[in-house]
């Protein structure tokens, strides 16, 4: 499977092949403030697995709630964030599933952060939910 993703003004275009790791919603006041929404959706691709086709992004590095850093690339002309990188998920690439454009895009496994969710926001009972993230012991240097 490949699948493309593309920022708002299509000058930035990620290749994503294979199928992703893992789905998921996120409702941390920091995705909520990334995109402008109430939480961000994000598939997770090994890192051999994407590569950038078209354009060239920006990076911006923050600390996360987690306690990891993430770097999160973005188109430069129209703002598109497209993708990340968590140090604590060194393998994977976390790409933005609104920029593939597909709503039949497979349904997100799991919910973090679901204790800064909106409280009415309604979602399938289905979802495994996390109070926070799920935590991966990954050592830093």
């Amino acid at each position: 499977m490949i699948r493309e993703a593309n920022c708002h003004c299509g000058k930035l275009t990620l290749r994503c092949s294979g199928e992703p790791t893992k789905i998921s919603l996120c409702h941390c006041f920091d995705c909520q403030r990334r995109t402008g929404s109430l939480f961000s959706v994000a598939a997770f691709y090994p890192r051999a697995g994407v590569e950038i086709m078209k354009g060239n992004a920006k990076g911006f590095r923050r600390h996360s709630a987690s306690g990891f850093d993430v770097t999160f690339h973005f188109c430069p002309e129209c703002g598109s964030n497209l993708w990340w990188e968590a140090d604590r998920l060194p393998d994977l690439v976390g790409v933005a599933v609104g920029s593939f454009a597909d709503r039949n895009f497979p349904v997100p496994e799991q919910v973090v952060w679901a204790e800064e969710k909106h409280h009415w926001l309604q979602l399938p009972a289905e979802l495994h939910s996390h109070a926070r993230n799920p935590t991966r012991a990954i050592p830093r240097e």
